[in-house]
């Protein structure tokens, strides 16, 4: 993902706020002035808090509150009554950490805040929503019915535009993905991690390469061309925002990227859990697909935990545990596609500023080593440090033990806090995308980034199912 402290919502451009106008700031520019650093501060704060507290015999539960499953309207709004302190806590503190961090990004809060609001009461009613006793079998996950409304809102009646401030699509995710390093011990990113790797570097490099020459070939502009490839091959959203900056490619362009890289992501929420269970995949290899294949980190974790679900409801018909799914998926995503967003953006700018802007203008620059860590995404530094803090504290409890006590006081706060985080991106993402950017612009683009589609996922399933399935299998037994 890209180093950038904004969401640029797709099929718009961006507001004139937007902070990619500040070079130093998307290129890293210290600890306290990216977007990336600040979730890593934010995830580890919270998560540090929370072991403080459990240390002490207390836990953060009164304020990580979450709907209690229902099967009575009544019920639900009886508990949502009585946990009104709860939520208003919640409020106040994501208000003030996201508050802070978009300070000190030079972000005006006084259109974040209402906006932000009205987002988090909205995420309540989708929680309420997804707590239904049935929402798993109709497949109203939290995550999805929050896209799914977003939608309908942004396309059909749209919203003013100061409400964008709020929907801040890049930060909830990767705040939310810090937060899922406690769920995940470093041990098992050491031993699966190298497998990861090499399966995201075969598919990030086919499928680069199948998008940009499909689009070239229907003659697209290769900065146009270069900005669909990565979205595609990386990790979407993030990634066409930054290889847009570093190619100099037209803000239209990148929204074009975006739009597409958002529609099959939520095409593949769908199709892949059903596929994975009609192939008869097991959890772990089932995830490890869901990894290669998805095209944006918050909708991988969605189909990812729709697959660990169905392996739940199927009573033992589905291989592997169910927790397996989404561990596979976070090795395979965050651990191997996610890191070649730093060398995708110095490769292609070093090409750009030294091929193509030499080939137009005549004029000859050098990009730096330094472009590989200013694009290097740091949330997954914090993403490391949280793996590796929960599993020093696991080296003190047996298993057993882990599991009646860690996991319940420590660990499931920090699950629900993270499920809010997903919640408040798919929102967003909903809210920001356009889908009529996509018939302004053609079809070339389209079949362009569906040529690369159709290879990721077949080139995903032959490495998750075949290649590798001995690996992702153990994992799902070990877990």
């Amino acid at each position: 993902m890209s180093d950038t402290n904004h969401s640029l919502p797709a099929g718009a451009a961006p507001a004139k706020s937007d902070p990619n106008r500040d070079t130093a700031t998307q290129r890293g520019g210290g600890l306290f002035a990216t977007e990336d650093w600040w979730a890593v501060w934010i995830g580890l704060l919270v998560i540090v808090v929370a072991w403080a507290l459990f240390a002490s015999g207390n836990s953060i539960k009164w304020l990580a509150v979450a709907p209690l499953k229902w099967t009575d309207p009544a019920a639900a709004a009886q508990d949502l009554l009585r946990h009104v302190p709860n939520y208003a806590a919640l409020f106040v503190v994501f208000a003030v950490l996201f508050g802070v961090s978009l300070a000190a990004l030079k972000q005006r809060l006084a259109h974040f805040l209402p906006s932000f609001l009205i987002l988090f009461v909205a995420s309540i009613l989708i929680f309420t929503l997804g707590a239904w006793a049935n929402a798993s079998k109709y497949n109203l996950e939290p995550p999805l019915v929050a896209l799914v409304l977003g939608l309908v809102i942004s396309n059909v009646f749209g919203l003013p535009e100061w409400f964008s401030a709020g929907l801040r699509v890049e930060f909830y995710i990767k705040v939310g993905i810090v937060l899922l390093g406690a769920t995940l011990p470093l041990t098992l990113l050491v031993w699966a991690g190298p497998v990861a790797v090499a399966q995201a570097s075969i598919v990030s490099l086919v499928t680069f390469f199948v998008i940009f020459f499909a689009a070239k070939a229907f003659g697209l502009d290769r900065r146009f061309a270069a900005v669909l490839g990565v979205g595609g091959a990386v990790c979407g959203v993030s990634a066409a925002i930054a290889i847009a900056g570093a190619v100099r490619a037209k803000r239209e362009q990148a929204s074009v990227a975006i739009t597409l890289v958002i529609l099959w992501a939520i095409v593949m929420i769908f199709v892949l859990p059903f596929a994975s269970r009609s192939l008869g995949l097991s959890t772990a290899v089932g995830g490890a697909w869901i990894g290669t294949s998805e095209f944006a980190d918050a909708a991988g974790i969605a189909a990812a935990q729709a697959y660990g679900d169905l392996a739940k409801q199927a009573g033992g018909a589905i291989a592997g545990a169910p927790e397996a799914s989404v561990q596979a998926f976070t090795l395979m995503k965050v651990v191997g596609r996610d890191i070649w967003i730093g060398i995708w953006a110095f490769v292609l700018a070093f090409v750009a500023s030294t091929r193509w802007e030499s080939q137009e203008s005549g004029i000859r620059t050098k990009a730096n080593a330094g472009e590989i860590w200013g694009r290097f995404p740091k949330f997954v530094i914090g993403f490391v440090i949280a793996s590796a803090l929960v599993t020093w504290i696991a080296s003190h409890y047996s298993l057993t033990d882990y599991r009646k006590v860690v996991t319940p006081e420590f660990v499931a706060p920090i699950t629900a806090l993270r499920t809010w985080a997903f919640i408040f991106c798919f929102l967003s993402i909903g809210l920001t995308t356009r889908l009529r950017l996509l018939s302004a612009t053609g079809v070339k683009p389209f079949l362009a980034f569906t040529a690369g589609v159709v290879v990721n996922i077949a080139i995903g399933y032959a490495l998750s199912a075949h290649v590798f399935a001995s690996y992702w299998n153990s994992l799902g037994q070990g877990s």
